[in-house]
């Protein structure tokens, strides 16, 4: 009868000698694991977490102001200073007098407003042949209402002093200034990522989005 082939009987005659080591330490060679050590947060306490959030928000605001070069806006992308331009202007425009007695819809407006608009426009751009993720062009869109917030505010304080023609000059100057501002900071970022023969295709939709922020911020006027 034919013997069948065992595929471990080798094994029995495999012997170790007495000196090799079968003991072993895993260790990361020095100096590779600096850069991790950067990166992690886990143990970071809660305040320094904020605080170097807070930081990176301070500086995308920056960017906006002073538009340039630069891809930080684009790389370390986050929605935290998108939302929180978005609550400011809604609670700078509530209680307007076209509110009547419900000043909470405003603020929905305002909300609906900047976000569904950002939507489209990048869902416009996307659909165009733009190189940037979702997220990234909600980012600059929502970074760049920071213009027509300042806006608002200092349309507010001028018209503590009165709704007449010498208010409403000034008040448009500032929101034409600001206008001009958001479309200028947020196609600096955008254009770059598009198709050089549809560029203004993408920059037509964040001129309305921008304008309609405007005309709602140079209409606004606070309530009797």
């Amino acid at each position: 009868m034919t013997e069948v082939a065992r595929p471990f009987a080798g094994l029995s005659e495999v012997s170790i000698p007495d000196d090799t080591p079968v003991e072993g330490e895993m260790s990361t060679p020095a100096g590779s694991s600096g850069r991790d050590d950067e990166l992690s947060t886990l143990d970071e306490p809660v305040k320094d977490t904020v605080l170097r959030d807070l930081r990176a928000v301070g500086n995308k605001f920056v960017h906006v102001l002073y538009p340039k070069k630069s891809s930080s806006l684009l790389r370390d992308w986050d929605l935290w200073g998108p939302l929180l331009l978005c609550v400011t202007l809604g609670l700078l425009l509530h209680g307007g007098s076209s509110d009547q007695d419900q000043g909470g819809p405003q603020f929905t407006e305002v909300f609906v407003l900047i976000w569904f608009g950002s939507v489209v426009i990048t869902l416009n751009s996307k659909l165009l042949g733009g190189t940037l993720s979702f997220f990234q062009s909600l980012c600059v869109l929502g970074y760049c209402v920071l213009p027509l917030t300042v806006a608002l505010a200092v349309c507010r304080l001028v018209l503590l002093g009165g709704s007449g023609p010498v208010s409403f000059g000034i008040r448009l100057a500032v929101v034409t200034a600001s206008f001009g501002w958001s479309t200028f900071a947020s196609t600096a970022f955008l254009t770059d990522s598009q198709p050089p023969n549809r560029k203004a295709l993408v920059v037509y939709p964040i001129f309305l989005f921008y304008f309609v922020i405007g005309w709602v911020v140079l209409t606004f006027s606070p309530s009797g």
